[in-house]
């Protein structure tokens, strides 16, 4: 110990600050001078790693929203496309010719009414199916389903005269009502019409003026949203 201190020529300076002693075990013995030493072992190399590799493990939640759709999806963003096809496919000239699709697209729908057998059909459809993959689908399904919701108001427009119809020809009452609610109809017309179409129910005769009630009723009540572009 004696030996230990005569190392330290400056003995009148102050003692050296607390020492951390990590795992030197050769000089343990010697440091007998009233120092506090804290020995700790040594950690092992790969501790830190293996916590690093532990922590790189944790699956962050982008990459959970980053995985690729499954075949199942896939399969089925596949079929909704081609039904969509098949959709346009059943359009009339003048409804295809307002959507904004490629040149390609039209072309393909076009040809899809020129094939007729079975087979051939499947594979246009298919094709069709593929150059949906390219289009913005989103507008044509906005056009789609405002041309449905305008037809759907169309088929309610029809049954509401053909209602009215019904109710001309079993009461009186119901022309009053008509004439309350459209006061521009022709009044003697429609009696005529009137009379003359339950004589053809009797004698079982071709429903000429029946249907002429209807006519004459599609232009006194104006159809929803006819105005609209």
């Amino acid at each position: 110990m004696s030996k230990h201190k005569h190392d330290h020529p400056d003995d009148h300076e102050e003692p050296a600050p607390l020492m951390i002693q990590l795992g030197d075990d050769d000089e343990d013995e010697e440091h007998d001078d009233g120092e506090v030493e804290v020995i700790r072992p040594h950690a092992p190399r790969h501790a830190g790693s293996r916590g690093r590799g532990l922590r790189s493990l944790e699956p962050a939640p982008q990459e959970e929203e980053e995985l690729p759709p499954s075949k199942t999806k896939i399969k089925k963003q596949m079929h909704d496309l081609q039904d969509l096809g098949a959709e346009l496919v059943g359009l009339g000239k003048d409804q295809l010719a307002q959507l904004d699709i490629p040149e390609s697209l039209r072309d393909a729908i076009r040809e899809m009414h020129r094939i007729n057998k079975f087979g051939a059909q499947r594979r246009q459809m298919q094709y069709i199916g593929k150059l949906m993959r390219e289009v913005d689908t989103a507008p044509i399904v906005a056009k789609l389903d405002m041309w449905k919701g305008r037809s759907a108001q169309h088929v309610a427009y029809t049954h509401q005269l053909e209602r009215w119809r019904d109710r001309l020809l079993e009461s009186d009452h119901a022309l009053t009502e008509l004439l309350a609610a459209h006061p521009q109809a022709d009044v003697q017309r429609l009696r005529t019409l009137i009379r003359n179409a339950q004589k053809e129910k009797e004698a079982n005769k071709p429903p000429k003026n029946f249907r002429e009630i209807y006519q004459v009723l599609r232009e006194i009540v104006p159809e929803p949203g006819a105005q609209e572009s």
